[in-house]
């Protein structure tokens, strides 16, 4: 059985490797990674699962904001990469990531790019999202956001 650590507690090595393993070693020049570039994580967000002393899975959050075209910047929280060992995937440790990250941001508005098809479970949808952009191609349908999200044009960088 797993269970959840600060992602601080395990070595970013393993977690690099993990990144690896879940989502390929050419992963760095996917537009979230451009959305996120030059932050460093928000630690209390961020988290671990960890399996008989292994890292079978993380998740990782980080500060962003909506620079809206009316001159306003609101800040938001990324969620993401969530990343599970291939060889654990479909045991609920993707889920119980996200939902400790959910629970621990509390109100923070939050977005991510990903599968609406599996995000809808945690309250993530493309309603507020239809006038956001991103620095680099992403499918609009995969740009997600709940909890009070501003629903504005701008776009979303690092705070």
């Amino acid at each position: 059985m797993f269970h959840l650590v600060p992602l601080a507690d395990v070595s970013a090595k393993e977690v690099e490797s993990l990144l690896d393993a879940a989502f390929g070693t050419d992963r760095h020049g996917r537009t979230a990674y451009r959305v996120r570039e030059g932050m460093g994580i928000i630690p209390e967000l961020s988290f671990a699962a960890v399996e008989d002393g292994a890292l079978v899975g993380s998740i990782q959050c980080w500060p962003v904001a909506l620079a809206g075209d009316d001159g306003r910047h609101i800040p938001m929280v990324m969620v993401g990469p969530v990343a599970v060992s291939p060889a654990r995937q479909n045991i609920g440790i993707g889920r119980a990531l996200m939902w400790k990250a959910i629970e621990m941001a509390a109100n923070e508005a939050l977005m991510l790019i990903g599968d609406p098809e599996y995000y809808a479970q945690f309250g993530f949808d493309a309603q507020a999202t239809g006038q956001w952009r991103l620095p680099g191609p992403f499918e609009q349908r995969r740009l997600l956001a709940r909890n009070g999200a501003p629903d504005r044009a701008g776009i979303v960088g690092p705070r």
